[in-house]
């Protein structure tokens, strides 16, 4: 990454890989509105990080751990950074979701970045993390293998591209993923998918500049 790229949050991926419209509303025009998931989310979040660093059993367990990565142009705070006092030191970072566990790799590429920037900054090779679901009360291993190191990296460099234009994408064809989301309401998908108007402007252009081509 360059050194003008704009910085990404972490949490901000998580946004990409659910709707990059999503990610573009809250991160491009600056548009947030809670609801009872973000809240309660929020809670949990509040919970975890007001927990002190402590050691058991040969593992330090740090939280609110700050993470940068000049790579990929991404910075952020992770909720807790499990460190197995082996040699060399194992690393592995722990996400905390208020949800349950999910067949897509929305969260999981959170997780993914934080590997990345844990990689970066340390010096080592992350091969795992971890995400725990508030709602069903269970701890999820994520492996941080090849296919989900390239489904993160493509993530982080369209979330930039967004970034870099400016521009806010159409919403997701998952309807359902709309419903779930607190920004239903400011995105109006609905209305927006009912709305032609604007590829109709954009065929008719299309037309016009290859008539001047040829």
């Amino acid at each position: 990454m360059s050194n003008d790229t704009q910085t990404i949050m972490l949490s901000a991926l998580q946004h990409y890989a659910y709707c990059p419209r999503q990610f573009a509303l809250i991160h491009v025009e600056q548009a947030w509105s809670d609801n009872r998931f973000t809240a309660e989310g929020n809670i949990l979040h509040e919970r975890v990080d007001s927990g002190a660093a402590e050691q058991r059993k040969g593992t330090r367990y740090e939280r609110s751990v700050m993470l940068k990565s000049q790579r990929y142009g991404l910075t952020g705070k992770m909720d807790l950074l499990e460190i197995e006092q082996s040699d060399p030191l194992k690393y592995l970072p722990v996400e905390y979701k208020r949800g349950k566990p999910k067949i897509e790799d929305w969260d999981r590429v959170q997780v993914c970045a934080q590997a990345l920037c844990i990689e970066e900054m340390r010096e080592t090779n992350v091969t795992e993390g971890a995400i725990w679901y508030w709602e069903v009360r269970r701890r999820e291993n994520v492996q941080i293998d090849e296919a989900l190191r390239a489904t993160t990296m493509a993530a982080i460099e369209a979330a930039h591209a967004i970034l870099a234009s400016g521009k806010t994408p159409p919403p997701t064809d998952k309807a359902k993923r709309c419903r779930a989301c607190s920004l239903v309401d400011l995105c109006e998908p609905d209305l927006f998918r009912r709305d032609h108007s604007n590829a109709y402007v954009e065929e008719i252009f299309s037309g016009i500049d290859k008539e001047f081509i040829d």
